[in-house]
């Protein structure tokens, strides 16, 4: 039986190809390689930079966290899709996305469909 190629070499021979679904957080990250001594090539996801937080989001809806609502549910309600919850997260100002909907009545921001327009980026 033939060698199966890994899922990363079959898709260094697809020019432009990349390693995360367009729905990805990572899918417009770029795609680093480091070299070690011995010359074997390593591969990793460079640092996704966020769009800059404006107070005066025009790109963005507010919305009163309910109880019991999650960032999944949220990202489901408003896009179609619980795996979208990464973007209701880079609109506000957390570390860590359970912040977003741990205390009803915290009004936060919902991105407007298109997203963010690309540009400067906050890190």
């Amino acid at each position: 039986m033939a060698d199966i190629e890994p899922y990363e070499s079959a898709l260094d021979a697809i020019p432009g190809a990349h390693p995360y679904p367009r729905t990805s957080r990572y899918h417009d990250a770029e795609i680093g390689i480091h070299r070690r001594p011995d010359g074997t090539e390593v591969r990793y996801t460079k640092r996704r930079l966020l769009p800059p937080l404006d107070d005066s989001a025009q790109d963005a809806a507010p919305h009163v966290v309910g109880a019991g609502e999650r960032p999944d549910l949220l990202a489901q309600r408003y896009f179609g899709d619980p795996g979208q919850w990464w973007q209701i997260a880079d609109a506000n100002p957390v570390l860590d996305p359970r912040e977003l909907t741990d205390e009803a009545g915290r009004v936060i921001s919902i991105p407007l469909a298109g997203g963010f327009p690309q540009g400067d980026r906050r890190v």
